[in-house]
This record gives structure tokens, sequence and C-alpha cells, in this order.
């Protein structure tokens, strides 16, 4: 599975590490996402992977337990 949000598509960032010497190393900045089960709009309930900007802001409804 990719490390992608399935509401906003966030994904993961690719950049490098600059040390002071100026060594340069390849790394990753990765998404914070959460699997969490959510209301679907038919009804009934779904997992999917989300951001926890998409879930702070109001974006998706989690379900109720």
């Amino acid at each position: 599975m990719a490390r992608v949000c399935e509401i906003c598509g966030k994904k993961t960032i690719f950049g490098h590490n600059v040390s002071h010497a100026h060594n340069v190393t390849n790394r990753a900045w990765l998404p914070n996402l959460q699997r969490i089960r959510v209301a679907r709009p038919q009804g009934g309930t779904q997992r999917i992977r989300v951001c926890t900007r998409c879930l702070r802001s109001g974006a998706v409804k989690k379900a109720v337990s």
C-alpha cells in the first residue's frame, strides 16, 4: 500500500539531508497517516488511511462504534 492520504492525496516527499560539511544524502518526509473507520454516505463503514490534517479539519466523519 502506498503512503497516500485517501482524502487529500498527501504523499511522501523526497529531498536531501545536508550536513554542515555539505554531505548530501537522500531522505523522505512521510505524511502522518492514521487508519480509521469512516462512516460511508451509503451507510456502513470502511477503513481508510487519512492524514491527521484531514482528521483535524473535519474532512472525514469517523464511524461511531
